[in-house]
C-alpha cells in the first residue's frame, strides 16, 4: 500500500528489532551500511514459506512443489520490475553482491578477457569488488588498474578518462562507498566506458537501500547487490545482466537446475536465468527478497530522501559541533547517509565497544576497504550509517554516548 507521507513512527512500528534493550539501554542501530533490520512483512512472508509452501522449486508437479515455484518466480518479476529490468530472465539470483561479482569476473572474464586486458575499478572499491578481479588476473593475466581519488573521497574523474584507454575491457566500479558514503558519476562513467565500447559493472550494494533503480535508464551492463542491505533476508541478492551478456557467457557454476540435458559425453545448458543458478536455490531468501520489495515500494520515496539528507547532515552538524578533535573521512559533495569518523587519537575499537554498552550500535574497522584506510593512514574508523527508520533522537544519543568516550580517555 502507497504511503502517503513520510511517518517516521509508523515505519518504525514495523520493524521489530528495534525495540529492544542491548546491555539495558534502548538500541539504536546504525550499523545499516553492513545489513539493514528487517520489517515484519519480510519475517511474516519467510515464516509462512516454511510453515506451509516449504518444498523445492522448478522440478515437482506436486503442489506444494508449485506454489514455491510461483512464488520464488514471483519474486524475480517483482525484482524486475523494481529495478526497471527489460526481462525477467535478466534478474539472476545470486548469494549477495560477492557471489554477483565473482560470477561475471570467472564467467565474463574468463571467457572473454586475454592476458594484458585492462580491468578498470576505483581506490574506494570494497574488498568484494577487488579481490575477483585480482584473482582473475593471477588466473589469464588480465591488470588492474584503480582510479585515485581526492582527500574529501571524491573519484578523480580527469585521471578516470586518463585510465580509460584502448587496453581498457572491463570496468567495475562502486556506485555508493559503504565507507565514505560518496555517490560516484556512474553515468559519466558509463557514457564513457560505452563510447570505446567497454561493458561496466556497477557494485549497487549500498544504493538499493537509499534510492529507486533503474537499471536500463542507468545502462549499466552488469547490476550487483544484495537482499539484506535492503531490507531483506541474508544469503540472497541479485546479478542484472544485459540479456546480450548473459547469453555469451558461460555457466559459472555446474550442477542441477543449469542444464537441459546431461550425458556423460556432453551437457546442454538451461536458457537464461536458469543457466547461473545452479543447485537448489536460497527459496525462502528470494521470496523474502520479493516482500521487501512490495515493503520498499510502499514507501513514500521523496520522504525518504529528505529524511536521510536530514540524518545526515544533523549527525555531521552535530559531531563537528561537540568534538573539535573529529575528522570525518568522506566529504563529497554527493553523499548518501553514511558518517565514518575518529575522535582524536581514541581507536575506534575501544570506542565503539564502549558505545556498544550504552546501546549505540556502530560499526568500526576497515569496513572491508583496507585501501581506503591505507591512502588515509588509518587503522580504521568508526561508521554510523542511518537508515529511513532512524531519528534525530538517535542521533542526540550517539553524541552523548561519544562526549562519554572522550571522557574516559
Amino acid at each position: 500500500m502507497q504511503t502517503t507521507a513520510f511517518n517516521i513512527a509508523a515505519i518504525r512500528e514495523q520493524f521489530p528489532t528495534l525495540h529492544q534493550k542491548v546491555h539495558g539501554q534502548p538500541l539504536v542501530y546504525f550499523d545499516n551500511g553492513a545489513t539493514s533490520q528487517k520489517p515484519l512483512a519480510v519475517i511474516e512472508r519467510i515464516n509462512h514459506y516454511y510453515r506451509k509452501e516449504n518444498a523445492n522449486i522448478h522440478r515437482g508437479v506436486h503442489y506444494l512443489s508449485q506454489l514455491a515455484t510461483d512464488a520464488y518466480e514471483e519474486a524475480r518479476k517483482k525484482i524486475t520490475r523494481y529495478i526497471n529490468a527489460a526481462h525477467a530472465y535478466e534478474v539472476i539470483f545470486t548469494k549477495g553482491t560477492t557471489d554477483g561479482i565473482n560470477l561475471v569476473a570467472q564467467s565474463y572474464g574468463r571467457a572473454f578477457l586475454k592476458a594484458g586486458d585492462e580491468i578498470l575499478i576505483s581506490a574506494m572499491e570494497h574488498h568484494a569488488n577487488i579481490v575477483p578481479w585480482q584473482m582473475l588476473c593471477e588466473q589469464i593475466g588480465t591488470v588492474l588498474k584503480v582510479i585515485p581519488m581526492s582527500d574529501k573521497g571524491e573519484l578523480d574523474m580527469e585521471a578516470f578518462h586518463a585510465l580509460l584507454t584502448e587496453k581498457t575491457k572491463f570496468v567495475s566500479v562502486v556506485h555508493i562507498s559503504n565507507t565514505l558514503g560518496t555517490i560516484n558519476p556512474i553515468e559519466e562513467i558509463i557514457e564513457a566506458a560505452h563510447a570505446r565500447n567497454v561493458p561496466v559493472l556497477i557494485d549497487g550494494a549500498q544504493t538499493v537501500p537509499h534510492q529507486r533503480v533503474d537499471v536500463q535508464a542507468m545502462d549499466a551492463d552488469f547490476f550487483v547487490f544484495s537482499g539484506h542491505k535492503m531490507f531483506g533476508p541474508t544469503g540472497v541478492g541479485i546479478l542484472y545482466g544485459k540479456e546480450e551478456y548473459l547469453n555469451a557467457m558461460p555457466p559459472y557454476q555446474g550442477g542441477g537446475d543449469m542444464i537441459k540435458t546431461v550425458s556423460f559425453e556432453k551437457t546442454v545448458y538451461n536458457d537464461l536465468p536458469h543457466k547461473f543458478e545452479a543447485g537448489t536455490p536460497h527459496i525462502a531468501g528470494g521470496i523474502g527478497l520479493g516482500a521487501a520489495v512490495d515493503f520498499l515500494l510502499g514507501l513514500d520515496w521523496e520522504g525518504v530522501h529528505a529524511h536521510e539528507t536530514d540524518l545526515l547532515s544533523y549527525a555531521t552538524s552535530r559531531m563537528k559541533e561537540t568534538f573539535p578533535q573529529l575528522r570525518i573521512f568522506g566529504e563529497a559533495e554527493n553523499k548518501a547517509s553514511v558518517l565514518s569518523f575518529l575522535l582524536g587519537d581514541i581507536h575506534p575499537y575501544d570506542a565503539g565497544t564502549i558505545a556498544d554498552r550504552l546501546g549505540i550500535a556502530l560499526r568500526t574497522g576497515h569496513h572491508c576497504t583496507q585501501p581506503i584506510m591505507t591512502r588515509f593512514a588509518i587503522p580504521g574508523t568508526m561508521r554510523a550509517s542511518f537508515a529511513f527508520y532512524n531519528t534525530r533522537e538517535e542521533i542526540d544519543r550517539m553524541v552523548k554516548a561519544l562526549e562519554r568516550v572522550v571522557g574516559m580517555f
